[in-house]
C-alpha cells in the first residue's frame, strides 16, 4: 500500500498473490455433442420463465451438495435494467485487483456455457457437463421431494455456485434472474447488494406497480446477522442507482430494515463527466472514496457511465473503500479499459456501421435510442426489430422511432418471438406505412437494412442498429461470427 497527498490508496492487487494463468482448451465435437445432451436436459425441465415463489428447492438441492454458496464472498446485482453490463464491469474491475472471479448472468445470447464465467470466459463445455453429471442425481432427489420439479433456471444457479466453488473463486458476481426477493440465486448472503435502476418489466410476475417490483428486486439486501455464513462480515452494503422516487422509498425502507449501510447514486457516488471518445468514452467518476479521472471505457452511452459508477462503488463497498481511502487509480483504470459487454450497443461491421443490442423494454430501449444520440452522428439510422412475444412491443418501438429513419420488422429464434407480421401492424401505427419494412428472417432482414441504408448518397453517414430481445441480439451475434462471451 502508498500514501497519497489526499489520503490513503489501496492497492489490493499487491496483498493477493493468486493470478491463475488462462490456457484455452479446444471445443471438440465431442464436447459439443454432450454439451447438447445436457442443455435437452435442462431444457425439459419446468421452464425458466415459470416461477414458483420459493427458495425451498434451491436451498435444499445446495445443502445436499455441501453448500458450495458459502464458499466465496459475493457481490449481487438486482434490477430492471443495465444488470449484465455492470455484472461484467464489477468482474473485469476485480480481475485487474488480482480476484479470481466468478459470474453468472441470464439469459444467455448464443451459448448456454456464457451463464457461468470464471475469470471473465465462459465455462468450458467440458465442465460444464462434468458439474450438471455430479449434481444431476442430487437435483433427482429434490425433484422426488417437491411438488414441482426443480426448474431450468435453479438448476443453472446451482451449477454456477457449485463451479464457483469448484474453480475456487475469491469473489462471484451474481446477476438476478427475475425480480430478487425468491429469485434462486437470492440463496447467497451478498457481501455487497447492487440495485440498478427499477422499471416496469415482468409485471406478470414482480407485480403491476413499480412500488412493488422495487419490493421484490430490494429483496437480496439482507440482514448478515441472520446467515451462518463464516465469510460474512457483519456490515452489508447496499448500492442503489438512481430511481424513480417511489421505487428509491420502498428500497431505503427495505435497507433500513435489515440495518443495512446504503451508498445512493447522485448522493454518494456517480459520474462527475462523460466525454465521448474513440472506442467508448472518457470518464471521472466519483466514488466512495474520492475522484477518479482519466478513466476510459470501451462502451458508448450515458447509462454505460452511470453503470461504470454502479461497478466502482460495489467493488469499493467489498474492498472497504471510503472517505479518505480509495482504491489504486492504475489499477481501475486497467479494469475498466478492458470491459466489455457483448450485444449492449455492440458494434458487429463497421460498413454499414452495424450494431447490436439487447434492449427488450421500453426502459431499454430509450437508454439506446439516447446513446445513440449522444454518442453518434447517423444522418440515416436502420433499425431490425425482434421482440418476443410477452414483452411491451408497442412501448419498445415508441421509444426507438424518434431515432430510426425506417425500421425492418422481423423475429428471433426464440419459439416465444412475436410474429413479424403482427408486430408489423403495431409498428405501422407507430411509424407510419412508409417507414415500415417486414421480412420474417433476420438474415433477410438484415440485408434489406443494408439496402435501405446504401440507398442514399449518404452512406458514409448511415447505421443499422439490430435490437428488440437477448435473443435477437443472440441470433445477431451468431449471424457475424461473434464467439460467445
Amino acid at each position: 500500500m502508498s500514501v497519497e497527498e489526499h489520503g490513503l490508496t489501496l492497492n489490493l492487487g499487491e496483498s493477493h498473490e493468486h493470478n491463475p494463468e488462462v490456457i484455452a482448451r479446444p471445443v471438440t465435437d465431442e464436447h459439443r455433442a454432450e454439451l447438447a445432451r445436457v442443455e435437452q436436459a435442462l431444457n425439459a425441465r419446468w421452464p425458466e420463465t415459470a416461477i414458483d415463489p420459493t427458495l425451498d428447492r434451491i436451498e435444499m438441492l445446495l445443502d445436499f451438495l455441501g453448500n458450495p454458496e458459502r464458499t466465496f464472498k459475493s457481490i449481487h446485482v438486482a434490477g430492471t435494467n443495465g444488470k449484465t453490463s455492470t455484472v461484467r464491469m464489477i468482474e473485469s474491475l476485480l480481475g485487474a485487483f488480482h480476484r479470481r472471479t466468478g459470474r453468472t448472468t441470464s439469459p444467455h445470447l448464443q451459448s448456454v456455457t456464457e451463464r457461468i464465467g470464471i475469470d471473465g470466459e465462459p465455462i468450458h463445455p467440458e465442465d460444464f457437463v462434468r458439474i450438471y453429471d455430479e449434481i444431476a442425481p442430487f437435483v433427482e432427489l429434490v425433484d422426488s421431494k417437491s411438488e414441482h420439479p426443480m426448474s431450468t433456471f435453479e438448476v443453472l444457479v446451482a451449477m454456477a455456485y457449485s463451479a464457483f466453488a469448484d474453480a475456487p473463486v475469491d469473489v462471484a458476481v451474481v446477476e438476478v434472474g427475475m425480480g430478487g426477493r425468491w429469485d434462486a440465486t437470492n440463496v447467497i448472503s451478498s457481501d455487497v447488494a447492487v440495485i440498478m435502476p427499477v422499471g416496469m418489466d415482468h409485471t406478470d410476475y414482480l407485480g403491476e406497480t413499480i412500488e412493488e417490483i422495487a419490493g421484490e428486486k430490494a429483496g437480496i439486501i439482507k440482514s448478515r446477522w441472520d446467515t451462518d455464513d463464516l465469510l460474512a462480515p457483519p456490515d452489508n452494503v447496499a448500492v442503489v442507482a438512481e430511481q424513480e422516487p417511489e421505487a428509491l422509498g420502498v428500497i431505503l425502507e427495505r435497507a433500513v430494515e435489515v440495518d443495512a449501510s446504503v451508498a445512493r447514486a447522485g448522493s454518494e457516488f456517480g459520474v462527475v463527466t462523460s466525454a465521448i471518445a474513440v472506442g467508448g468514452q472518457m470518464l471521472t467518476l466519483r466514488g466512495l472514496g474520492g475522484d477518479y479521472e482519466e478513466i476510459f471505457l470501451p462502451l458508448a452511452g450515458e447509462h454505460q457511465a452511470k453503470n461504470a459508477a454502479m461497478a466502482l462503488a460495489a467493488v469499493e463497498a467489498l474492498f472497504g473503500a471510503g472517505p479518505g481511502r480509495s482504491l489504486d487509480l492504475e489499477t481501475v483504470r486497467a479494469g475498466f479499459a478492458r470491459a466489455s459487454s457483448p450485444g449492449r450497443l455492440e458494434r458487429v461491421r463497421n460498413s454499414p456501421s452495424t450494431f447490436v443490442d439487447a434492449a427488450h423494454n421500453p426502459h431499454g430501449a430509450r437508454a439506446l435510442g439516447a446513446a445513440l444520440e449522444r454518442d453518434y452522428d447517423f444522418s440515416r439510422l436502420i433499425g431490425v426489430v425482434a421482440v418476443l412475444g410477452d414483452k411491451d412491443s408497442a412501448n419498445i418501438l415508441r421509444e426507438l422511432e424518434p431515432h430510426l429513419s425506417e425500421v425492418v420488422i422481423t423475429q428471433n429464434s426464440s419459439p416465444r418471438a412475436l410474429d413479424a407480421y403482427d408486430l408489423a401492424e403495431t409498428a405501422r401505427d407507430i411509424f407510419g406505412e412508409e417507414r415500415v419494412h417486414v421480412v420474417d428472417t433476420l438474415v433477410g432482414a438484415y440485408d434489406l437494412a443494408v439496402e435501405l441504408a446504401e440507398d442514399a448518397d449518404i452512406q458514409s453517414g448511415s447505421g443499422i442498429v439490430i435490437t428488440g430481445s437477448v435473443v435477437t441480439a443472440g441470433d445477431a451475434r451468431a449471424m457475424f461470427g461473434k464467439d460467445p462471451q
